[in-house]
């Protein structure tokens, strides 16, 4: 059985189909072209040089494409990467289909909708209620099948709706342990990172859109609460909806991070505390997967660029 790019080690030799996911024309220091690519199977993704690229190199090895990749699993400042010595385009009859190689969520749909739509029936505030099933009925297909992120955090098919779901177990938690207003928490929750349908493209291919890198998903699910407060009729000068927009646009926490305010609600920061948690474990729990027992991990670029230890010990 062939091995997935995550099952070879560092040093070897890899002869694999691949998934181009992302392919970026660059050019190096000696004025020559050469093209950054991120490469992704069921296992996950890794970054290569294709170096001395030609404009029909540029033009044939697009995202979205499967290739076969004959080259070195190598380690470069911490991080795996793979060394190219040949490539080409997955030919008929080889496994050239994208889906074969796209990262899945660990829960079913059906799974994952049936916890959604538990959730939303706790959410005893008619309006917020409302607005939220409005929005995910809106988007529904798309909420079930994007990343959370383009490569950060659950960066995988049904990510998103994945990240909602594992956060909504953390907060009835923290609803109950701390007598928390789980209207609003839940409702704010399901809809922080909803304008991630809008701010990125496919799983296949996770690109940000133009509305991604001009207005960002914060600022684009607050137009969506907006928008549902139109056409349901609600008026947005009221409490409850100026506190659930309060929610998302505070839920990075701080400034910096993209917010546009910090939290001034005690669910807003308890949602802004469960995102960064369940974010980092899951950032965590991929590279520690891929790590053998005894070493460190990578450097977790998400987490401060810091490497963590695999312990031998076990449960």
């Amino acid at each position: 059985m062939n091995k997935k790019l995550y099952e070879h080690q560092n040093d070897d030799t890899v002869d694999i189909f691949l998934l181009v996911k992302n392919a970026d024309e660059r050019v190096a220091k000696n004025g020559k072209k050469f093209i950054a690519f991120t490469f992704q199977d069921t296992s996950g993704q890794m970054d290569a040089k294709y170096w001395d690229a030609s404009e029909e190199d540029i033009t044939t090895y697009l995202a979205g494409e499967v290739v076969k990749i004959n080259g070195k699993r190598e380690l470069y400042q911490g991080h795996p990467q793979l060394k190219i010595f040949s490539m080409r385009l997955a030919e008929n009859g080889e496994p050239k289909a994208p889906e074969l190689y796209i990262e899945r969520a660990p829960m079913k749909t059906e799974e994952m909708a049936e916890l959604v739509n538990e959730a939303i029936f706790e959410i005893t505030n008619a309006n917020m209620n409302r607005i939220v099933r409005y929005i995910l009925n809106k988007h529904k297909k798309a909420f079930f099948q994007m990343p959370a992120a383009k490569k950060i955090h659950h960066a995988f098919s049904g990510g998103l709706a994945f990240h909602t779901v594992s956060m909504l177990k953390i907060a009835r938690f923290l609803s109950e342990q701390y007598n928390l207003n789980k209207p609003l928490l839940f409702s704010g929750l399901l809809l922080h990172d909803l304008g991630k349908v809008i701010e990125l493209t496919d799983p296949a291919t996770t690109e940000y859109t133009l509305e991604g890198n001009m207005i960002g998903h914060i600022v684009l699910v607050d137009e969506e609460i907006s928008q549902a407060c139109e056409a349901l009729k609600i008026d947005q000068s009221l409490e409850d909806i100026i506190l659930l927009k309060h929610m998302v646009l505070s839920h990075h926490g701080h400034l910096e991070y993209g917010s546009p305010t910090r939290p001034k609600l005690r669910e807003a920061e308890v949602l802004y505390f469960i995102d960064n948690l369940d974010a980092s474990i899951a950032m965590l729990n991929d590279t520690l997967d891929k790590t053998q027992p005894g070493t460190f991990t990578e450097r977790i670029f998400g987490l401060d660029n810091r490497s963590f230890y695999n312990p031998n010990i076990k449960e």
